[in-house]
């Protein structure tokens, strides 16, 4: 795939992006230090250090739910944030983010444009890292079960094929776990379900991705509609609550009361799995992150979207916050960036 494309002299050339098209002319960008680079078949004008943080920070967004979160993860201020989403707005000609809300809700637009951005941005990080800046050693992980299935995958990869000195060993717990064993020392850093509030100052977050909240419900029979909201599901069957020892599970059984105060009492169930298991089952109904693809083809359950006021998660990567400047940590947190950008790209 080309990175530059050249044009005769004076002749315009463009490419697009969901059917936008912007012609150009060569030499006039060339007389004011600009050019077009095509990556994926998606175009940006260069100042390419100025358009290519745009992005990141597009996809910041996308990740954290919200320009203060994007602002936090890129050490940004929100306006600086908020700005560069205007520009990125102007440059396609469409809105990228509803701002009626606290939430940056993100528009169709916005959705159909997450995955070749994110694999624009993976081929230019590609060709970035140098070997000289190659990380070595050994980095010990620990996951959450849904990332082991998920983001580690494709991370794992790219480590390798960037960084294939470095050895990374996982180990797999529930978030509580894997933060104590980040401060003990135990492992060097975890994929894990950032604390909504407080932390220690010993630790450092990197946020990578924000999962929401969706009711499972059993499958309906032939010929039956539809029977209620997320409340009058809940009212109606049992509820199996996701284990509220975890972070997790905490913010579902929050959402629940909020909605349903008196749910009817089922099973407090840790494992996802076991819950769609159940739900297939007709056991009861569950308010859970967002299953996989993968794992909604194997169970035969009603996936129920909870709207725009859906409770969620954010997945961090943390660490000790004296590791911040060990170069295997920002190879891993590099590769779970963008592997995490390709998965939240894909279930949009």
């Amino acid at each position: 795939m080309a990175l530059e494309q050249s044009a005769a002299h004076g002749e315009p050339f463009g490419a697009s992006l969901v059917g936008t098209q912007r012609p150009c002319n060569i030499d006039a960008l060339e007389a004011k230090g600009k050019r077009r680079f095509f990556i994926a078949e998606v175009s940006f004008p260069y100042d390419l250090s100025m358009k290519i943080e745009t992005l990141r920070s597009f996809q910041a967004v996308l990740g954290t739910g919200s320009f203060a979160g994007a602002a936090k993860q890129l050490n940004l201020t929100p306006s600086a944030v908020s700005l560069q989403m205007k520009q990125l707005e102007e440059y396609f000609g469409q809105i990228l983010f509803d701002r009626s809300t606290r939430t940056a809700l993100p528009t169709p637009f916005a959705l159909a444009s997450a995955a070749p951005l994110a694999q624009s941005l993976a081929l230019l990080d590609g060709l970035r890292v140098p070997r000289a800046l190659a990380a070595v050693g050994i980095l010990r992980l620990g996951v959450i079960a849904s990332i082991e299935k998920s983001v580690l995958p494709r991370t794992l990869r790219l480590l390798q094929a960037e960084h294939p000195a470095l050895a990374v060993r996982t180990s797999l717990d529930v978030s509580g776990a894997l933060v104590d064993a980040v401060k003990a020392g135990r492992i060097d850093a975890a994929v894990a379900v950032r604390p909504q509030s407080g932390g220690s100052t010993r630790l450092h977050w990197y946020d990578l991705m924000r999962e929401s909240f969706v009711l499972l419900a059993p499958p309906l029979t032939l010929g039956r509609a539809p029977d209620g909201t997320p409340a009058q599901l809940l009212e109606r069957h049992p509820w199996i609550r996701y284990d509220t020892k975890l972070t997790g599970g905490r913010i579902a059984a929050a959402y629940v009361r909020r909605i349903c105060p008196n749910p009817k009492a089922g099973f407090e169930i840790t494992s996802t799995d076991a819950i769609m298991a159940m739900v297939a089952e007709g056991l009861g109904v569950s308010v859970v992150p967002r299953p996989r693809a993968a794992m909604l083809a194997s169970y035969a359950v009603r996936l129920v979207e909870l709207g725009p006021h859906a409770p969620s998660r954010q997945i961090a990567l943390v660490t000790r916050s004296g590791d911040t400047e060990d170069r295997r940590v920002q190879a891993v947190a590099d590769a779970l960036r963008r592997a995490a950008a390709s998965a939240s790209a894909a279930a949009a």
